[in-house]
């Protein structure tokens, strides 16, 4: 039933399919962040809470062309990566050294190698070798899961593809060989609770 008002004019009345109803403010809090951004936050806090410290290492790049229009807006125009670079983190934890990748996919039954290259699997090796504890996290974007492999247990995923093998990890073989790192709020990724069931 409309009620008139007493200048005269009626009153629409509205429905759901005339009008969009408001729905409650829904907080996605921080879906959508890449597993850099994760890591980045994470060991943010890591550091200032003084757990360890652990940090992304900077891709080298030698820059070749740079323009100054002003002097406050210069504008990289040409560079070159010097050479290939490493892992993505590297820092310490409880006097033990700490290296690894982090990958993303937006797969969902399987974790394309193709994203790995053989200079990184080297350079782990590297670091195994010196007693270092070295491993991967890898994210299924999609699913909202991300693992932790340690690098000894990845390799042969690895050495499979290079002899002509698989090219990519299945979800389930990362399930059975990989610990699962929950999402929280302070710590986002708490990776080292992972790290600390292995020492």
């Amino acid at each position: 039933m409309a009620i008139g008002y007493p200048n005269g004019k009626k009153r629409k009345v509205q429905t759901k399919d005339s009008v969009p109803v408001k729905n409650k403010m829904t907080n996605y809090g921080k879906r959508g962040m890449s597993l850099e951004e994760d890591l980045n936050e994470t060991n943010a806090f890591y550091l200032a809470h003084e757990r360890a410290v652990i940090h992304k290492k900077p891709t080298p790049v030698q820059i070749v062309r740079v323009d100054y229009p002003k002097r406050s807006n210069a504008t990289i125009k040409e560079a070159y990566f010097k050479q290939p670079s490493t892992t993505d983190y590297n820092g310490v934890y409880r006097g033990k050294y700490l290296d690894f990748e982090a990958k993303e996919t937006k797969n969902k039954t399987s974790f394309p190698l193709s994203n790995f290259h053989p200079h990184q699997m080297e350079h782990m090796k590297q670091i195994l070798k010196q007693d270092g504890f070295a491993f991967v996290i890898t994210s299924f974007s999609s699913l909202g899961v991300v693992y932790l492999t340690r690098f000894d247990r990845f390799l042969p995923f690895w050495e499979r593809m290079e002899s002509g093998g698989r090219k990519s990890i299945t979800l389930e073989e990362l399930q059975a060989h990989s610990k699962q790192i929950p999402y929280g709020l302070n710590p986002r990724l708490d990776y080292l609770s992972i790290i600390d069931t292995f020492f």
